[in-house]
């Protein structure tokens, strides 16, 4: 395992790259102009030229691309076709959307691992048939579609949160906790889902176990079964799990953000997408497949660190 994650990142990171590509490429291949969706159809030639000029979109796109990749390692992503700097545009945002993944994760980690254990506890008795049947049908469901009936329910009939996750500009979400619970709850139902499907499938591996059998012939509880057999046989995959899904996370809030116009990465891309902004979409799938690869190599780590016979390099 651990010899694995050298090698791991290397395929990532020429997975990131070969991904970096391809959108730089396509984004530039979509049909419109970027200058002219900015300045409008009847400004004359030589400013569209000129502004063209300045943003470097009169060179090759590989000529473009190579500049970019160079710039990376100044910290540079380049500048929108707004003029502004990527960076500058994508500060506040990532901090935003991240926030919403953190608190999600932080929601997911306990309660899937408790919801996971209790229905592998009870296998095939109405509490693992609850469970199991409500994540089946949620994992089925997309965060939009969840987000629109959060806001049906908890927006419109009972009116206990906003429906909308407007914030003043420069104000951190945190001063505004009340707009982070749809948001953070759209995301969480889907991920607890998918994340209590995998525990309970593992905890109910390990519970058929010889292991576990010989606990509970030498006459142990079911504390006891837990605490030293299942508890810790789960926990790598759990880790795993968690760490996935909230890079996932950020993905999904591509779709929640917009449904709440919640100011993140998401409704960011979107606008970008539409508007052929190329360095803004170019720069936000660096940073989600970036994150998805180091959610991946930590994921590895804690498989060796939450698993002993792997830490030590026994059989």
């Amino acid at each position: 395992m651990i010899r694995s994650l050298p090698g791991r990142l290397s395929a990532g990171a020429v997975l990131l790259a070969l991904l970096t590509f391809v959108v730089y490429v396509g984004v530039d291949l979509l049909p419109g102009d970027p200058v002219t969706s900015r300045l409008g159809p009847n400004t004359p030639p030589e400013r569209i030229a000129e502004l063209r000029h300045h943003l470097g979109l009169d060179r090759p796109v590989l000529a473009r691309y190579g500049e970019w990749v160079a710039g990376l390692f100044r910290g540079d992503l380049g500048i929108s076709a707004s003029g502004r700097p990527v960076t500058g545009m994508l500060s506040d945002r990532v901090g935003n959307s991240a926030l919403l993944a953190a608190m999600a994760v932080l929601l997911l980690a306990p309660l899937s691992l408790v919801l996971g254990l209790w229905a592998a506890w009870r296998r095939g008795g109405p509490a693992d048939r609850v469970v199991s049947t409500g994540a089946l049908l949620l994992v089925s469901v997309p965060e939009f579609v969840v987000a629109g009936a959060l806001v049906l329910l908890f927006a419109v009939s009972l009116r206990m949160f906003p429906a909308v996750s407007l914030l003043p500009v420069g104000a951190s979400p945190l001063a505004y906790p009340e707009v982070l619970v749809l948001p953070v709850l759209s995301l969480l139902l889907v991920g607890l889902a998918y994340a209590v499907r995998v525990i309970r499938a593992s905890a109910c591996a390990v519970l058929a176990s010889p292991h576990v059998e010989f606990l509970r012939l030498g006459g142990a509880s079911g504390r006891t079964v837990l605490r030293r057999a299942v508890v810790p046989a789960v926990l790598p995959v759990a880790a795993q799990v968690w760490l996935v899904t909230g890079v996932a996370f950020v993905g999904g809030a591509v779709l929640v953000e917009k449904v709440f116009g919640y100011p993140g990465i998401g409704e960011l891309l979107v606008a970008s997408v539409q508007s052929g902004d190329l360095p803004v979409v170019q720069a936000l799938v660096l940073i989600l497949g970036a994150a998805m690869l180091a959610a991946l190599v930590l994921a590895d780590l804690a498989v060796v660190l939450l698993t002993p016979r792997l830490r030590t390099g026994t059989r």
